[in-house]
Protein backbone atom coordinates (compact mmCIF):
# COMPACT_ATOMS: atom_id res chain seq x y z
CA UNK A 1 0.00 0.00 0.00
CA UNK A 2 1.19 3.52 -0.77
CA UNK A 3 2.29 5.56 2.19
CA UNK A 4 -0.78 7.04 3.84
CA UNK A 5 -1.42 10.71 4.05
CA UNK A 6 -1.44 12.06 7.56
CA UNK A 7 -4.66 11.09 9.33
CA UNK A 8 -7.24 13.90 9.39
CA UNK A 9 -6.03 16.36 11.98
CA UNK A 10 -7.96 16.90 15.17
CA UNK A 11 -10.00 20.08 15.36
CA UNK A 12 -10.32 22.54 18.20
CA UNK A 13 -12.88 21.34 20.75
CA UNK A 14 -16.26 22.99 20.27
CA UNK A 15 -16.68 24.01 23.90
CA UNK A 16 -13.11 25.32 24.20
CA UNK A 17 -13.11 27.85 21.33
CA UNK A 18 -16.29 27.81 19.27
CA UNK A 19 -15.03 30.30 16.68
CA UNK A 20 -11.83 28.35 16.09
CA UNK A 21 -13.79 25.08 15.99
CA UNK A 22 -16.03 26.56 13.31
CA UNK A 23 -13.12 27.72 11.17
CA UNK A 24 -11.39 24.36 11.58
CA UNK A 25 -14.45 22.55 10.23
CA UNK A 26 -14.88 24.94 7.30
CA UNK A 27 -11.30 24.30 6.20
CA UNK A 28 -10.64 20.70 7.23
CA UNK A 29 -13.97 19.37 6.01
CA UNK A 30 -13.16 20.83 2.61
CA UNK A 31 -16.04 23.32 2.53
CA UNK A 32 -14.22 26.55 1.75
CA UNK A 33 -10.82 28.19 1.71
CA UNK A 34 -9.80 31.80 2.08
CA UNK A 35 -9.03 33.62 -1.16
CA UNK A 36 -6.52 36.40 -1.79
CA UNK A 37 -9.32 38.97 -1.53
CA UNK A 38 -10.22 40.08 1.98
CA UNK A 39 -13.64 38.84 2.99
CA UNK A 40 -14.05 36.48 0.03
CA UNK A 41 -13.84 32.70 0.13
CA UNK A 42 -13.42 29.91 -2.39
CA UNK A 43 -16.30 27.44 -2.22
CA UNK A 44 -14.67 24.02 -2.56
CA UNK A 45 -16.46 21.02 -4.13
CA UNK A 46 -17.90 19.68 -0.86
CA UNK A 47 -19.17 23.10 0.24
CA UNK A 48 -20.62 23.92 -3.15
CA UNK A 49 -22.26 20.49 -3.39
CA UNK A 50 -24.12 21.25 -0.14
CA UNK A 51 -25.29 24.54 -1.64
CA UNK A 52 -26.46 22.65 -4.73
CA UNK A 53 -28.60 20.38 -2.54
CA UNK A 54 -30.13 23.45 -0.86
CA UNK A 55 -30.67 25.09 -4.23
CA UNK A 56 -32.24 22.01 -5.78
CA UNK A 57 -34.78 21.45 -3.01
CA UNK A 58 -35.68 25.10 -2.46
CA UNK A 59 -36.00 25.67 -6.20
CA UNK A 60 -38.54 22.84 -6.41
CA UNK A 61 -40.56 24.30 -3.54
CA UNK A 62 -40.59 27.79 -5.05
CA UNK A 63 -41.60 26.57 -8.49
CA UNK A 64 -44.37 24.49 -6.93
CA UNK A 65 -45.83 27.74 -5.57
CA UNK A 66 -45.81 29.46 -8.95
CA UNK A 67 -42.47 31.27 -8.97
CA UNK A 68 -40.37 31.55 -12.12
CA UNK A 69 -36.59 31.89 -12.23
CA UNK A 70 -35.00 34.95 -13.83
CA UNK A 71 -31.59 36.57 -13.82
CA UNK A 72 -30.93 40.31 -13.60
CA UNK A 73 -27.59 42.16 -14.09
CA UNK A 74 -25.15 42.49 -11.20
CA UNK A 75 -24.54 46.18 -12.03
CA UNK A 76 -26.88 48.89 -10.79
CA UNK A 77 -26.56 52.51 -11.99
CA UNK A 78 -26.00 54.74 -8.96
CA UNK A 79 -28.94 56.98 -9.96
CA UNK A 80 -31.27 53.96 -9.89
CA UNK A 81 -30.17 52.97 -6.39
CA UNK A 82 -30.89 56.51 -5.21
CA UNK A 83 -34.58 56.42 -6.13
CA UNK A 84 -35.79 54.95 -2.83
CA UNK A 85 -34.40 57.07 0.02
CA UNK A 86 -34.61 54.59 2.93
CA UNK A 87 -33.26 51.78 0.78
CA UNK A 88 -30.14 53.62 -0.37
CA UNK A 89 -29.41 54.94 3.12
CA UNK A 90 -29.63 51.44 4.54
CA UNK A 91 -27.19 49.95 2.06
CA UNK A 92 -24.81 52.88 1.45
CA UNK A 93 -22.10 51.71 3.89
CA UNK A 94 -21.90 48.29 2.21
CA UNK A 95 -22.06 49.26 -1.47
CA UNK A 96 -19.07 48.58 -3.72
CA UNK A 97 -18.77 50.86 -6.76
CA UNK A 98 -17.29 50.39 -10.22
CA UNK A 99 -15.75 53.66 -11.39
CA UNK A 100 -13.82 52.62 -14.52
CA UNK A 101 -14.46 50.47 -17.56
CA UNK A 102 -11.03 49.48 -18.81
CA UNK A 103 -8.92 52.68 -18.70
CA UNK A 104 -11.90 55.05 -19.03
CA UNK A 105 -13.76 56.60 -16.14
CA UNK A 106 -17.48 55.81 -16.26
CA UNK A 107 -19.93 58.68 -16.79
CA UNK A 108 -21.99 57.17 -13.92
CA UNK A 109 -20.75 54.89 -11.20
CA UNK A 110 -22.15 51.37 -11.14
CA UNK A 111 -23.01 49.59 -7.88
CA UNK A 112 -22.17 45.92 -7.53
CA UNK A 113 -25.50 44.35 -6.57
CA UNK A 114 -25.99 44.42 -2.75
CA UNK A 115 -29.59 43.32 -3.43
CA UNK A 116 -31.81 43.67 -6.48
CA UNK A 117 -34.97 45.53 -5.47
CA UNK A 118 -34.31 48.56 -7.67
CA UNK A 119 -33.53 46.42 -10.73
CA UNK A 120 -36.79 44.53 -10.37
CA UNK A 121 -38.66 47.77 -9.78
CA UNK A 122 -37.28 49.24 -12.99
CA UNK A 123 -38.44 46.13 -14.84
CA UNK A 124 -41.86 46.03 -13.16
CA UNK A 125 -42.49 49.69 -14.08
CA UNK A 126 -42.24 48.73 -17.75
CA UNK A 127 -43.70 45.21 -17.65
CA UNK A 128 -46.83 45.81 -15.55
CA UNK A 129 -49.64 47.74 -17.19
CA UNK A 130 -52.86 45.92 -16.31
CA UNK A 131 -54.35 43.83 -13.51
CA UNK A 132 -54.00 40.97 -15.99
CA UNK A 133 -50.20 41.25 -15.60
CA UNK A 134 -50.42 40.47 -11.90
CA UNK A 135 -49.16 38.83 -9.85
CA UNK A 136 -45.51 38.71 -10.90
CA UNK A 137 -43.68 36.01 -8.95
CA UNK A 138 -39.97 35.87 -9.75
CA UNK A 139 -36.98 34.21 -8.12
CA UNK A 140 -33.31 34.79 -8.84
CA UNK A 141 -30.25 32.68 -7.95
CA UNK A 142 -27.40 35.16 -7.83
CA UNK A 143 -24.26 36.45 -6.18
CA UNK A 144 -24.27 39.48 -3.90
CA UNK A 145 -21.52 41.93 -2.91
CA UNK A 146 -21.61 43.78 0.42
CA UNK A 147 -18.50 45.45 1.77
CA UNK A 148 -18.57 43.94 5.25
CA UNK A 149 -16.17 45.11 7.94
CA UNK A 150 -16.04 41.79 9.79
CA UNK A 151 -16.30 38.54 7.85
CA UNK A 152 -16.53 34.83 8.56
CA UNK A 153 -16.95 32.05 5.97
CA UNK A 154 -20.60 31.42 5.07
CA UNK A 155 -21.93 33.63 7.86
CA UNK A 156 -20.83 37.02 6.53
CA UNK A 157 -18.62 37.47 3.47
CA UNK A 158 -18.01 40.27 1.01
CA UNK A 159 -19.44 38.14 -1.80
CA UNK A 160 -21.96 35.37 -1.22
CA UNK A 161 -24.56 33.30 -3.05
CA UNK A 162 -28.28 33.44 -2.43
CA UNK A 163 -31.73 33.31 -3.88
CA UNK A 164 -33.86 36.41 -3.84
CA UNK A 165 -37.55 36.47 -4.63
CA UNK A 166 -39.37 39.53 -5.91
CA UNK A 167 -43.11 39.73 -6.41
CA UNK A 168 -45.71 42.33 -7.37
CA UNK A 169 -49.39 42.09 -6.38
CA UNK A 170 -52.60 43.98 -6.98
CA UNK A 171 -53.52 44.52 -3.31
CA UNK A 172 -51.94 45.04 0.07
CA UNK A 173 -53.70 41.92 1.33
CA UNK A 174 -52.19 39.75 -1.41
CA UNK A 175 -48.70 41.10 -0.69
CA UNK A 176 -49.01 40.42 3.03
CA UNK A 177 -50.37 36.94 2.39
CA UNK A 178 -47.43 36.20 0.11
CA UNK A 179 -44.87 37.61 2.57
CA UNK A 180 -46.13 35.26 5.27
CA UNK A 181 -46.49 32.30 2.89
CA UNK A 182 -42.80 32.54 1.97
CA UNK A 183 -41.87 32.92 5.64
CA UNK A 184 -43.58 29.62 6.38
CA UNK A 185 -42.11 28.01 3.24
CA UNK A 186 -38.64 29.00 4.48
CA UNK A 187 -39.33 27.74 7.99
CA UNK A 188 -40.67 24.40 6.76
CA UNK A 189 -37.69 24.02 4.43
CA UNK A 190 -35.18 24.65 7.22
CA UNK A 191 -36.90 22.32 9.66
CA UNK A 192 -37.72 19.51 7.21
CA UNK A 193 -34.60 19.60 5.06
CA UNK A 194 -31.80 21.06 7.22
CA UNK A 195 -33.05 19.83 10.62
CA UNK A 196 -32.85 23.44 11.84
CA UNK A 197 -35.57 24.46 14.33
CA UNK A 198 -36.60 28.07 13.70
CA UNK A 199 -38.67 30.75 15.35
CA UNK A 200 -40.99 32.73 13.07
CA UNK A 201 -41.80 36.36 13.66
CA UNK A 202 -41.70 40.05 12.84
CA UNK A 203 -38.63 42.26 13.03
CA UNK A 204 -38.87 45.53 14.94
CA UNK A 205 -38.78 48.75 12.92
CA UNK A 206 -35.17 49.23 13.99
CA UNK A 207 -34.15 45.86 12.58
CA UNK A 208 -36.31 45.74 9.45
CA UNK A 209 -34.95 45.77 5.90
CA UNK A 210 -34.15 49.19 4.46
CA UNK A 211 -37.23 50.40 2.57
CA UNK A 212 -39.57 47.70 3.82
CA UNK A 213 -42.91 48.32 5.50
CA UNK A 214 -42.45 45.12 7.49
CA UNK A 215 -39.74 42.47 7.68
CA UNK A 216 -40.41 38.94 8.90
CA UNK A 217 -37.68 36.55 9.93
CA UNK A 218 -36.85 32.99 10.85
CA UNK A 219 -34.26 32.76 13.63
CA UNK A 220 -32.19 29.76 14.67
CA UNK A 221 -30.14 29.16 17.78
CA UNK A 222 -26.66 27.75 17.32
CA UNK A 223 -25.03 25.20 19.63
CA UNK A 224 -23.21 27.96 21.54
CA UNK A 225 -26.41 29.91 22.20
CA UNK A 226 -25.83 32.64 19.64
CA UNK A 227 -28.75 33.52 17.36
CA UNK A 228 -28.56 33.44 13.59
CA UNK A 229 -30.99 35.17 11.24
CA UNK A 230 -31.63 32.30 8.86
CA UNK A 231 -33.92 33.98 6.34
CA UNK A 232 -36.10 37.07 5.87
CA UNK A 233 -39.21 38.10 3.96
CA UNK A 234 -40.17 41.72 3.35
CA UNK A 235 -43.50 43.40 2.68
CA UNK A 236 -42.81 46.65 0.81
CA UNK A 237 -46.40 47.77 0.52
CA UNK A 238 -46.54 50.33 -2.29
CA UNK A 239 -43.47 52.30 -1.15
CA UNK A 240 -41.15 51.15 -3.93
CA UNK A 241 -44.01 51.29 -6.44
CA UNK A 242 -44.55 54.99 -5.71
CA UNK A 243 -40.83 55.71 -5.96
CA UNK A 244 -40.53 53.90 -9.30
CA UNK A 245 -43.98 54.60 -10.74
CA UNK A 246 -45.15 50.98 -10.88
CA UNK A 247 -48.87 51.25 -11.64
CA UNK A 248 -51.55 49.13 -13.23
CA UNK A 249 -55.12 49.65 -14.40
CA UNK A 250 -57.57 47.75 -12.24
CA UNK A 251 -60.78 46.06 -13.40
CA UNK A 252 -62.58 49.43 -13.21
CA UNK A 253 -59.89 50.88 -15.49
CA UNK A 254 -58.45 53.04 -12.70
CA UNK A 255 -54.72 53.39 -12.01
CA UNK A 256 -53.37 51.85 -8.82
CA UNK A 257 -49.90 51.18 -7.41
CA UNK A 258 -48.75 47.59 -7.04
CA UNK A 259 -47.76 46.10 -3.70
CA UNK A 260 -44.43 44.26 -3.56
CA UNK A 261 -42.49 41.68 -1.58
CA UNK A 262 -38.94 40.42 -1.56
CA UNK A 263 -37.26 37.61 0.37
CA UNK A 264 -34.03 35.62 0.46
CA UNK A 265 -31.97 32.72 1.80
CA UNK A 266 -28.20 32.48 1.33
CA UNK A 267 -25.13 30.31 1.79
CA UNK A 268 -25.38 31.40 5.43
CA UNK A 269 -27.51 28.27 5.79
CA UNK A 270 -24.35 26.18 5.45
CA UNK A 271 -22.87 28.02 8.43
CA UNK A 272 -26.08 27.35 10.35
CA UNK A 273 -25.82 23.63 9.63
CA UNK A 274 -22.19 23.57 10.79
CA UNK A 275 -22.89 25.42 14.05
CA UNK A 276 -26.08 23.55 14.87
CA UNK A 277 -25.12 19.95 14.13
CA UNK A 278 -21.31 19.74 14.09
CA UNK A 279 -19.31 18.07 16.86
CA UNK A 280 -15.69 17.61 17.97
CA UNK A 281 -15.09 15.13 15.15
CA UNK A 282 -16.15 17.60 12.47
CA UNK A 283 -19.16 18.31 10.33
CA UNK A 284 -22.44 16.44 10.80
CA UNK A 285 -24.77 16.71 7.82
CA UNK A 286 -28.49 16.01 7.92
CA UNK A 287 -29.06 13.26 5.35
CA UNK A 288 -31.39 15.33 3.19
CA UNK A 289 -28.70 17.92 2.57
CA UNK A 290 -25.70 15.58 2.38
CA UNK A 291 -24.12 15.37 -1.10
CA UNK A 292 -22.91 11.90 -0.09
CA UNK A 293 -25.39 10.08 2.11
CA UNK A 294 -23.55 6.74 2.22
CA UNK A 295 -19.80 6.16 1.99
CA UNK A 296 -18.76 2.56 1.32
CA UNK A 297 -15.30 1.73 2.68
CA UNK A 298 -13.77 -1.57 1.45
CA UNK A 299 -11.62 -3.17 4.14
CA UNK A 300 -8.61 -5.16 2.91
CA UNK A 301 -9.66 -4.16 -0.57
CA UNK A 302 -6.64 -5.89 -2.11
CA UNK A 303 -8.17 -9.26 -1.26
CA UNK A 304 -10.22 -11.11 -3.82
CA UNK A 305 -13.90 -10.21 -4.02
CA UNK A 306 -13.84 -7.20 -1.68
CA UNK A 307 -14.01 -4.47 -4.32
CA UNK A 308 -16.44 -6.47 -6.42
CA UNK A 309 -18.79 -6.83 -3.46
CA UNK A 310 -18.42 -3.15 -2.52
CA UNK A 311 -19.30 -2.11 -6.07
CA UNK A 312 -22.27 -4.45 -6.09
CA UNK A 313 -23.56 -2.85 -2.87
CA UNK A 314 -23.15 0.60 -4.40
CA UNK A 315 -25.10 -0.47 -7.48
CA UNK A 316 -27.95 -1.67 -5.24
CA UNK A 317 -28.05 1.57 -3.22
CA UNK A 318 -27.60 4.03 -6.10
CA UNK A 319 -31.27 3.97 -7.03
CA UNK A 320 -32.40 5.47 -3.72
CA UNK A 321 -29.39 7.17 -2.13
CA UNK A 322 -26.37 9.33 -2.94
CA UNK A 323 -23.53 6.84 -2.58
CA UNK A 324 -19.75 6.94 -2.93
CA UNK A 325 -17.33 4.03 -2.80
CA UNK A 326 -13.82 4.95 -1.69
CA UNK A 327 -11.31 2.57 -3.22
CA UNK A 328 -8.31 4.89 -2.90
CA UNK A 329 -5.05 3.41 -1.70
CA UNK A 330 -5.30 4.68 1.88
CA UNK A 331 -5.97 2.78 5.07
CA UNK A 332 -9.58 2.27 6.21
CA UNK A 333 -8.82 4.19 9.41
CA UNK A 334 -7.78 7.26 7.46
CA UNK A 335 -10.92 7.06 5.37
CA UNK A 336 -13.11 6.65 8.45
CA UNK A 337 -11.67 9.86 9.91
CA UNK A 338 -12.05 11.76 6.65
CA UNK A 339 -15.72 10.89 6.17
CA UNK A 340 -16.44 11.72 9.79
CA UNK A 341 -14.83 15.13 9.30
CA UNK A 342 -16.85 15.70 6.13
CA UNK A 343 -20.09 14.82 7.90
CA UNK A 344 -21.24 11.93 5.70
CA UNK A 345 -24.31 10.48 7.51
CA UNK A 346 -23.70 6.76 6.97
CA UNK A 347 -20.51 4.72 6.56
CA UNK A 348 -20.65 1.12 5.38
CA UNK A 349 -17.64 -1.11 6.03
CA UNK A 350 -17.23 -4.33 4.06
CA UNK A 351 -14.31 -6.76 4.28
CA UNK A 352 -13.52 -10.46 3.68
CA UNK A 353 -15.01 -11.63 7.00
CA UNK A 354 -18.16 -9.57 6.38
CA UNK A 355 -18.56 -11.07 2.92
CA UNK A 356 -18.17 -14.56 4.32
CA UNK A 357 -20.85 -13.82 6.92
CA UNK A 358 -23.18 -12.12 4.43
CA UNK A 359 -23.15 -8.82 6.30
CA UNK A 360 -21.62 -5.34 6.48
CA UNK A 361 -21.04 -2.80 9.25
CA UNK A 362 -23.21 0.34 9.25
CA UNK A 363 -21.90 3.35 11.23
CA UNK A 364 -23.99 6.45 11.89
CA UNK A 365 -22.12 9.75 11.84
CA UNK A 366 -24.03 11.46 14.64
CA UNK A 367 -23.56 8.89 17.43
CA UNK A 368 -20.85 6.70 15.76
CA UNK A 369 -22.81 3.59 16.66
CA UNK A 370 -21.95 0.45 14.70
CA UNK A 371 -24.64 -1.98 13.55
CA UNK A 372 -24.15 -5.34 11.86
CA UNK A 373 -26.52 -5.44 8.88
CA UNK A 374 -27.33 -8.60 6.85
CA UNK A 375 -26.71 -7.77 3.21
CA UNK A 376 -30.21 -8.86 2.18
CA UNK A 377 -31.64 -6.14 4.48
CA UNK A 378 -29.22 -3.39 3.45
CA UNK A 379 -31.57 -1.01 1.61
CA UNK A 380 -34.09 -0.94 4.44
CA UNK A 381 -31.38 -0.60 7.09
CA UNK A 382 -29.84 2.39 5.30
CA UNK A 383 -33.22 4.04 4.77
CA UNK A 384 -34.14 3.60 8.44
CA UNK A 385 -30.78 4.88 9.67
CA UNK A 386 -30.97 8.00 7.50
CA UNK A 387 -34.53 8.73 8.57
CA UNK A 388 -33.69 8.34 12.25
CA UNK A 389 -30.53 10.42 11.94
CA UNK A 390 -32.42 13.30 10.26
CA UNK A 391 -35.11 13.20 12.95
CA UNK A 392 -32.70 12.98 15.88
CA UNK A 393 -30.54 15.86 14.63
CA UNK A 394 -33.63 18.07 14.59
CA UNK A 395 -34.70 16.91 18.04
CA UNK A 396 -31.23 17.55 19.51
CA UNK A 397 -31.17 21.06 18.06
CA UNK A 398 -34.67 21.72 19.38
CA UNK A 399 -33.67 20.54 22.86
CA UNK A 400 -30.69 22.87 22.79
CA UNK A 401 -32.95 25.80 21.92
CA UNK A 402 -35.53 24.93 24.55
CA UNK A 403 -32.87 24.52 27.24
CA UNK A 404 -31.40 27.89 26.29
CA UNK A 405 -34.70 29.81 26.19
CA UNK A 406 -35.55 31.85 29.27
CA UNK A 407 -37.48 34.92 30.43
CA UNK A 408 -36.31 38.20 31.93
CA UNK A 409 -38.09 40.97 33.84
CA UNK A 410 -35.28 43.54 33.59
CA UNK A 411 -32.33 44.42 31.39
CA UNK A 412 -30.00 43.48 34.25
CA UNK A 413 -31.58 40.03 34.49
CA UNK A 414 -31.38 39.59 30.72
CA UNK A 415 -27.70 40.51 30.69
CA UNK A 416 -26.88 38.23 33.61
CA UNK A 417 -28.60 35.28 31.97
CA UNK A 418 -26.94 35.86 28.60
CA UNK A 419 -23.55 36.24 30.28
CA UNK A 420 -24.05 32.98 32.16
CA UNK A 421 -25.48 31.01 29.26
CA UNK A 422 -26.26 32.60 25.88
CA UNK A 423 -29.62 31.82 24.30
CA UNK A 424 -33.02 33.31 23.59
CA UNK A 425 -34.58 35.54 26.23
CA UNK A 426 -38.27 36.43 26.11
CA UNK A 427 -39.18 39.81 27.58
CA UNK A 428 -42.07 42.26 27.29
CA UNK A 429 -41.40 45.49 25.40
CA UNK A 430 -43.22 48.80 25.10
CA UNK A 431 -42.29 49.36 21.46
CA UNK A 432 -39.97 52.29 22.18
CA UNK A 433 -36.78 52.66 20.14
CA UNK A 434 -35.07 54.15 23.20
CA UNK A 435 -35.78 50.98 25.19
CA UNK A 436 -34.57 48.80 22.32
CA UNK A 437 -31.36 50.82 22.08
CA UNK A 438 -30.88 50.56 25.85
CA UNK A 439 -30.94 46.76 25.65
CA UNK A 440 -28.21 46.82 23.02
CA UNK A 441 -26.11 49.29 24.96
CA UNK A 442 -26.50 47.73 28.41
CA UNK A 443 -26.70 44.02 27.55
CA UNK A 444 -25.10 43.86 24.06
CA UNK A 445 -28.26 42.07 22.91
CA UNK A 446 -30.65 42.78 20.05
CA UNK A 447 -34.28 42.09 19.34
CA UNK A 448 -34.41 38.93 17.27
CA UNK A 449 -38.15 38.87 16.52
CA UNK A 450 -41.66 39.54 17.71
CA UNK A 451 -43.36 36.10 17.67
CA UNK A 452 -46.42 35.80 15.45
CA UNK A 453 -50.02 35.67 16.67
CA UNK A 454 -49.39 36.68 20.27
CA UNK A 455 -51.73 38.40 22.68
CA UNK A 456 -50.74 41.67 24.31
CA UNK A 457 -48.69 40.71 27.38
CA UNK A 458 -49.78 41.51 30.91
CA UNK A 459 -46.19 42.27 31.95
CA UNK A 460 -44.67 45.76 31.96
CA UNK A 461 -41.83 46.69 29.62
CA UNK A 462 -38.70 45.09 31.05
CA UNK A 463 -36.69 48.23 30.25
CA UNK A 464 -38.77 51.24 31.30
CA UNK A 465 -41.62 49.66 33.24
CA UNK A 466 -44.25 51.20 30.97
CA UNK A 467 -47.15 49.40 29.36
CA UNK A 468 -45.91 46.56 27.16
CA UNK A 469 -47.04 46.21 23.57
CA UNK A 470 -45.67 42.73 22.82
CA UNK A 471 -43.33 39.96 23.84
CA UNK A 472 -39.98 40.00 22.06
CA UNK A 473 -37.27 37.37 21.76
CA UNK A 474 -33.85 38.89 22.47
CA UNK A 475 -30.39 37.46 22.06
CA UNK A 476 -26.82 37.92 20.92
CA UNK A 477 -26.29 37.12 17.29
CA UNK A 478 -23.77 36.32 14.59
Amino acid sequence: MAKDKKMVEAITARDVDFAKWYTDIVKKAGLAEYSGIKGCVILLPHGYAIWEQIQKELDLRLKATGHENVYFPMFIPESLLQKEKDHVEGFAPEVAMVTHGGSEQLAERLCLRPTSEVLFCEYFANAIQSHRDLPKKFNQWANIVRWEKTTRPFLRTTEFLWQEGHTAHATAEEAMEHTLAILHLYADFCEDFLALPVLRGLKTDKEKFAGARQTFTIESLMHDGQALQTGTTHNFGDGFARAFGIQYTNKENKLEYVHQTSWGLSTRLIGAVIMTHGDDNGLVLPPKIAPIQVAIIPVQQHKEGVLDTANALKARLDADFRVKIDDRDYSPGWKFAEYEMRGVPIRLEIGPKDIEAGQCVLVRRDNREKTIVPLENLEQAVATALEELQKELYEAALRNREERTDKAASVEELKAKLDARPGFIEAAWCGSLDCEDAVKEQATATSRLIPLNQEKPAEKCFVCGGAAECMVVWGRAY
